[in-house]
Parts: C-alpha cells; sequence; structure tokens
C-alpha cells in the first residue's frame, strides 16, 4: 500500500491536474491512498479572504476570485460534463454559508479553520471526479472522518489512538478496494469543529494516514528532482541529496528546509516508513529517498537553508534584574501559548533574544501577555540563514555579503545568522 501527496504546484492548473492522472497511469494495479492540497496559491488567497472577513471588510470579490479560478479548471477539464458537476458547488454554497454566519467574538485561529480547509476540499473533489471522468476509477475520503485532532486551530495536535484506529479499521479498506483521495492539512475535534495542522501541513497528513495503514511507503511529488542541497535559485551549483537519514530529515525540516514539513518525519520513523521525494515532472529520476532509522549521517554535503519572513524578539526584564529560570520558564509558557515557532534562541545573563516565524497577530498576542513584564524589541522583516553540516565557506560569504548581522550562533554542525 502507498502514500502519495501531491502539493498545490501539481494541480495548480489544468495541464497539471492532467498531468496527475499521467503520473497515477504508470501505478496502475497498485493500491494508493492520495494526498492532496489545496489548488496552486488558494491558501494564501483563502487567507486574505479570513483577514477580511474578522477585520469585517469587504470580501466578496476574493470569494468570487476563488469560485472563478476553479470553475475555469472545472471547465476546461471537463468542457460540456462540467455542467454535471455540482460536488464544487455544494461546496461553494457551504463556503458562503460559513461566511453568512455570525463570527461576531469568535476566536481568528478557529474562524481560520472554518474557511481556510475549502482549498483543500474542492481541489481533491476535482481531481477525483477528472480521474474518474477518463477512466482512472477512485473514492473520494474525507480526511475529517479519520484525522481527530485537539481543538488548538491552526496547529491542532493528532489523537494518535483515535486516529491510527479509524485510518486502520476503515481507510484501508478503501483504499484495498481501489485509489483512494483525501485532503492534507485538515482534522476535525471530537465535537467535528473543523480543525487545521499548521501551514504546509499536507506532508504530515500523508505520513498520518501511512502510519495508520502501516503503508510500505510515502512519495512527495514536487516539482523539484527531490531535495536539494541548497535552493537551486539562490544556489546555481545546488546538487541533490539521493540518500538522507531519518535524523538528518529531521533537522533539515527543523532549520527550514521547505521540501519537507518538520512534522512529517517522525510517525514515519516510528515504524520504519520510507519517504520518497521525486518529480512529477519525470517520474523516471530517482528522487531522493529518507530512511533507515538506524543510520545517524549520510549527508557528505554541506547544505544552506535560508528562511525569509523572520522577527527578532529581544526581551530583557524592566527591573534590571537577571533572566533566570522563573523568567525563561513565563517566557516559554507565553510563547507556546501564542502558537510562536522559535528558530534561533540566545540568552544573556540580562536580555533573552528569539529568531521567531513572523505572524503579527501572534506577535501581538505575546505582547499584550508580557509586555508590562518585559522591554521587548522587536526587528522584523528579517532572514535566518543556516548551514547545516559545514564550516563557513566562500559560497556563504558571498551569500550574506553586505548584510547585517543581528545573531548568530554555532553548534555543533550548525551554523546559524539572523541577517537583514
Amino acid at each position: 500500500m502507498l502514500v502519495f501527496k501531491f502539493g498545490g504546484a501539481s494541480v495548480k492548473d489544468a495541464a497539471a491536474v492532467r498531468n496527475v492522472a499521467q503520473v497515477l497511469g504508470n501505478f496502475e494495479g497498485e493500491e494508493i491512498l492520495l494526498v492532496l492540497s489545496a489548488m496552486g496559491k488558494n491558501t494564501n488567497l483563502l487567507e486574505k479572504l479570513v483577514d477580511a472577513y474578522i477585520k469585517d471588510l469587504p470580501y466578496q470579490n476574493l470569494l468570487e476570485e476563488f469560485r472563478t479560478f476553479h470553475l475555469n479548471i472545472i471547465a476546461e477539464l471537463l468542457g460540456d460534463d462540467a455542467r454535471e458537476f455540482y460536488e464544487v458547488d455544494n461546496l461553494l454554497v457551504e463556503l458562503e454559508c460559513v461566511l453568512d454566519g455570525d463570527q461576531a467574538g469568535k476566536d481568528y485561529d478557529y474562524v481560520y479553520d472554518q474557511i481556510v480547509p475549502y482549498g483543500e476540499l474542492v481541489s481533491t473533489r476535482i481531481l477525483s471526479h477528472y480521474l474518474n471522468h477518463v477512466g482512472l476509477r477512485n473514492r473520494w475520503l474525507d480526511a475529517r472522518n479519520f484525522i481527530v485532532t485537539s481543538s488548538d486551530h491552526r496547529r491542532a495536535r493528532i489523537d494518535w489512538s483515535v486516529t491510527e484506529d479509524l485510518i486502520g479499521r476503515r481507510a484501508f479498506k478503501m483504499v484495498q478496494k481501489q485509489l483512494s483521495i483525501t485532503q492534507g492539512f485538515i482534522g476535525r475535534t471530537s465535537s467535528n469543529a473543523m480543525t487545521t495542522l499548521g501551514r504546509e501541513g499536507s506532508d504530515y497528513t500523508a505520513a498520518i494516514f501511512a502510519y495508520g495503514l502501516n503503508a510500505e511507503s510515502v512519495t512527495i511529488w514536487k516539482d523539484v528532482p527531490g531535495v536539494m542541497n541548497a535552493d537551486p535559485k539562490r544556489f546555481p551549483d545546488a546538487q541533490l541529496l539521493s540518500d538522507i537519514s531519518f535524523k538528518e530529515a529531521i533537522e533539515l525540516a527543523y532549520y527550514g528546509a521547505s521540501v519537507i514539513h518538520p512534522k512529517t518525519i517522525q510517525p514515519l520513523m516510528r515504524k520504519g516508513i520510507p519517504l520518497h521525494v521525486k518529480s512529477f515532472v519525470d517520474i523516471d529520476e530517482p528522487g531522493t529517498q529518507v530512511a533507515d532509522h538506524q543510520r545517524k549521517s549520510v549527508i557528505q554535503l554541506p547544505c544552506y537553508i535560508e528562511k525569509a519572513n523572520q522577527v527578532l524578539i529581544s526581551l530583557a526584564s524592566k527591573d534590571f534584574s537577571f533572566i533566570i529560570e522563573d523568567n525563561l520558564s513565563q517566557i516559554f509558557n507565553a510563547l507556546a501559548a501564542c502558537g510562536i515557532q522559535v528558530n534561533l534562541m540566545q540568552n544573556t545573563a540580562i536580555s533573552f533574544s528569539i529568531c521567531a516565524n513572523f505572524d503579527q497577530r501572534r506577535i501581538e498576542q505575546l505582547t499584550d501577555m508580557i509586555g508590562d513584564q518585559y522591554h521587548m524589541d522587536l526587528t522584523p522583516e528579517l532572514n535566518l540563514f543556516t548551514v547545516f553540516n559545514s564550516h563557513l565557506d566562500d559560497e556563504v560569504k558571498r551569500h550574506l555579503k553586505g548584510a547585517e548581522v543581528l545573531l548568530e550562533q554555532k553548534t555543533g554542525n550548525v551554523l546559524q545568522w539572523v541577517h537583514r
């Protein structure tokens, strides 16, 4: 049993959807569960819609853009047969009903989770219908029937015992019978409220299903040859990493390698399920394999990782006292409560600095929680640059030439800089 995951780029337009069908045609006879993201950049579009809706600003143009994008793809894929395709219309009506409801006073994260998942719900309906249309018989599965989570909206935690049971007991039999299509990124609480697993969480969904299905492997299909040691757009000499250990994959994902979501590896490592990252442009290319949890170090090349949209938060106590355990406990509790992802931290006797993903709403929550007890300096629009498995070399020096380095740290074989 195989688990495939296709991202938004793989279904960004009608031609891309047709290509997914061609890829699947090479695996006829296999038992496959396919996990799909929202099409193209529609998650970004729906996030703008949520922001407008929460602020009571006009959002109808954004909703119409979402509708038109998908209806145009359906028309191009199905032609006259598109008139018989009602599933997406039903979902669009559902979304309108959500937007028509009274969300006054509702938490932003809760509202986000009731709106943004429609990107995945719509994309999977379109792909499932098109595949049936061209003779690739399949079943549409609702991920919310299998993935049960906590009520931590936008960062929901998996209830593993319930989820594994549902997938093993119900989804397994369905996938055995025919190709099955489901959504990445989304789940539900025990009271049936929609939740999401964190931005770019569809990879994680694939790992969750693979864990519950005891799958043979997971393949993430991308528009790149596999996992590279650097972004080829920034480093023309970037090389393919053909083999990575689970431990190294976790570290690369944690430091910001965008090809694999950070939470993806742990469930696969637990059951020894190999992960493949391959190109949907050229499926004959070998790609990257992540496997063998016993192996500690496989990568021989230095890896260069850059994360944009970072903020440096510097904290100092207002009474000029030292930053001690009690302060750190309070700060970390506040960071956890606000859902702020910390990528780098450094402390002295009187200050504590962290580099984190910038999220205006979460930063404001943090300021409200501890801003009256600490001096807080915020420096946004920064980049975090990480060199994994290397010493600083000339290529990195050229990359950072002219940059202002605000924070620097070396830990073992990892070098990191926060710069602008």
